[in-house]
């Protein structure tokens, strides 16, 4: 079992639960149940109103043994995250883990298979610049602690008809100079691409260039916690990842990820 779980949503893309003992205690029994040492709580800044810090004190006070971080996914939604963004700097001292993501290019959810006919509308080429663009400007916020999900946009299988290493490599730069990580995930495995987030090129890339990585499973569900976690562990292992980083109120520590 690997040690941590850095991208996870008890409030399942819901207003209706909001953080409380009864929504949080199935994540923590889970996470006990497979032996995880620390796993972060990012629901969507969207949904930040639902989130209690209190709550949270009161499952560690319950499972210490778990290390159970405050934390919020922090989008690029155009009707909601420049809220978001305030809310993250109003509670930055609160929060432990900030993670940064992009969903939207040309102001459509681009991996919400409902907004699918919309890539038929723009060059490929051009919605992977504008992705990785915006990656980067929440990478220099000054608001986040990894980079959630690098190659999202490669969900549908819509790949760039150019070569974009050099965006990639540039991304990963600005990435480096902020001193963030980046995810690797598998929540790609159940998705229509069905292969673990980044590709495995962009990984090689940001360890060429000592970017540290946090890992995750993105569960919606306390059942699905850390899921594939075995072929994550494997890839860990083929690339000789030896070490994650976790976080305590922003502050990362490098850890052997093999529990």
């Amino acid at each position: 079992m690997l040690v941590a779980d850095y991208h996870n949503h008890p409030q399942a893309h819901r207003t209706d639960l909001p953080y409380s003992l009864k929504t949080l205690e199935p994540w923590a029994k889970r996470a006990v149940e497979l032996g995880l040492k620390d796993l972060a709580f990012t629901d969507h800044d969207r949904y930040k109103d639902g989130v209690s810090f209190e709550e949270i004190e009161n499952l560690r006070a319950l499972y210490p043994q778990v290390k159970f971080r405050a934390g919020i996914e922090l989008d690029n939604d155009p009707e909601t995250s420049a809220e978001g963004r305030k809310w993250v700097e109003k509670n930055w001292d609160n929060l432990d883990f900030v993670l940064g993501s992009v969903h939207f290019v040309k102001d459509f959810a681009f991996d919400h298979p409902h907004y699918i006919a919309e890539y038929d509308k723009y060059d490929i080429n051009d919605l992977y610049k504008e992705y990785y663009k915006n990656i980067q400007q929440i990478a220099k916020s000054g608001l986040v602690d990894s980079m959630a999900h690098l190659d999202l946009i490669k969900i549908f299988k819509f790949f760039p008809t150019e070569n974009l290493d050099e965006l990639y490599s540039e991304t990963l730069d600005v990435i480096k100079d902020a001193d963030l990580s980046i995810e690797i995930s598998t929540a790609g495995i159940r998705k229509p691409i069905g292969n673990i987030y980044p590709d495995n090129k962009i990984i090689e890339m940001a360890k060429s260039k000592d970017i540290s990585f946090t890992i995750a499973g993105d569960a919606h569900a306390a059942h699905d916690l850390s899921h594939n976690y075995d072929k994550l562990e494997k890839l860990l292992r083929d690339l000789d990842i030896q070490e994650v980083a976790i976080y305590h109120k922003h502050q990362k520590t490098l850890v052997n990820p093999f529990v």
